[in-house]
């Protein structure tokens, strides 16, 4: 019988937002003591303490942005599966352990062109919320693969707008355009929560205008001065 004794994890920081992936091996983790794993940026991702029952793994969590706890047994690390870190807050995955083979599986394509985009523009001096806006515009990719993104015109190529706090959406055959928040944790929840954005026929609305009417407002006045 094969047994797994090395793995790799797949975590983003947060605080710089991007994504990693680190050894991680049975050997590395003496009983006891805690081992941090951490970002090419210096900021720590991991800490894990082994003990008698398994390990021991607290997260810097860049959802809530606080630490979590996870007790993980060995047998279970080192099944040769993905074991998957979430913020128990709100249940989303942060992270991921496992083979290299299916944690390269995992890491879709999407994944790496937006990795590839933040890194051109600088996400740090250019976003608001650079967290935010990376879940929302991955947020998004899934909707659009997904065949949820598309104009009342009939149009589904609709061209996306990017900016510091928001992201423009717009059909060029009709010129009607929607606006997607990009900047708080409401913002997320609210595109987190949809399976498909319409885009009115020759119209401006915003995704959540309903539950905030006050930011079309703010929107018309960014739109004028950006």
């Amino acid at each position: 019988m094969l047994i797994a004794t090395d793995a790799v994890l797949a975590m983003r920081c947060p605080e710089c937002g991007k994504m990693d992936v680190h050894n991680f091996s049975r050997f590395a983790f003496p009983r006891g003591k805690a081992v941090s794993i951490s970002c090419s940026c210096g900021a720590t991702k991991l800490e894990v303490i082994k003990n008698r029952s398994g390990y021991l793994l607290k997260l810097a969590c860049m959802v809530c942005e606080t630490g979590h706890l996870h007790e993980i047994p060995g047998k279970t690390l080192w099944s040769g599966e993905v074991t998957r870190l979430s913020c128990q807050e709100t249940d989303l995955v942060v992270g991921n352990v496992g083979p290299v083979s299916k944690i390269s599986e995992m890491m879709t394509s999407h994944d790496q062109e937006l990795e590839t985009f933040f890194g051109e523009i600088g996400c740090e001096s250019y976003f608001h919320n650079s967290r935010i806006m990376f879940e929302v515009l991955s947020r998004l990719h899934d909707i659009a693969d997904a065949g949820g993104l598309y104009c009342q015109c009939g149009n589904h190529k609709i061209e996306v707008d990017i900016f510091p706090d928001r992201l423009e959406l717009h059909c060029k055959n009709c010129d009607s355009i929607n606006i997607v928040y990009a900047e708080t944790e409401e913002d997320l929840t609210v595109i987190q929560q949809v399976e498909s954005i319409e885009l009115a026929r020759h119209g401006f609305k915003c995704l959540d205008s309903l539950a905030n009417a006050g930011k079309l407002k703010k929107t018309r006045r960014k739109r004028n001065e950006t």
